[in-house]
């Protein structure tokens, strides 16, 4: 069962990330260099600009007509020349091999865990890490029932757990996902 996501602190946009895979997708795309709450807050904005929030539409808009609507104040992303083109070839990849439907890359023909991060991993813009925090978002929040997810998602699959988005329900769990990742950083940088 789908929980309701709460991630940008903003109603709206929780909502439709909560109601829209291609919004969650694009969402997590985002998720690089700024904020989490300003990455998945973005489809939000994109809806609002562009008037409708579909594959299809994103990915036929004119290049630097899309860059522009990204850069619109407040942009969308702290890159929005760059992050344009990423999602323009994210929602191409959707309609040219997912029937236009984001959530098709974890449903069609019934995937297991190991098949939905070999999807993910495929996307423009997804490297492993965000694939299995994606797989580990829907596993965990989105009613993903697909065998074997949890072991596919590696450590983000954890019950329990606060490595990532995947495990914010609420300000107190965002809380301590920000604690995890600052310690993982502190450690990383005493190695290095």
């Amino acid at each position: 069962m789908a929980h309701d996501l709460h991630i940008t602190a903003d109603p709206d946009a929780d909502a439709l990330l909560s109601s829209d895979p291609l919004a969650l997708l694009v969402g997590m795309l985002l998720d690089q260099q700024v904020p989490m709450e300003t990455a998945f807050a973005g489809p939000a904005k994109l809806k609002a600009r562009l008037g409708a929030f579909d594959a299809r539409t994103i990915a036929d808009a004119e290049p630097d007509a899309f860059a522009e609507v990204m850069k619109q104040s407040p942009a969308v992303h702290r890159f929005p020349g760059s992050m344009a083109g990423r999602v323009q070839a994210l929602c191409a990849e959707i309609v040219a091999h997912w029937g236009g439907r984001a959530e098709n890359i974890w449903t069609e023909g019934d995937p297991d865990g190991a098949e939905i991060l070999k999807r993910l991993n495929s996307l423009p813009g997804f490297g492993d890490q965000k694939a299995r925090i994606f797989l580990a978002l829907l596993g965990k929040q989105q009613g993903l029932t697909a065998p074997g997810w949890r072991e596919a998602a590696g450590a983000y699959g954890e019950a329990g757990s606060f490595r990532s988005v995947a495990d914010i329900v609420s300000p107190e769990s965002l809380l301590k996902v920000r604690a995890t990742k600052q310690a993982a950083k502190a450690a990383a940088k005493q190695k290095g």
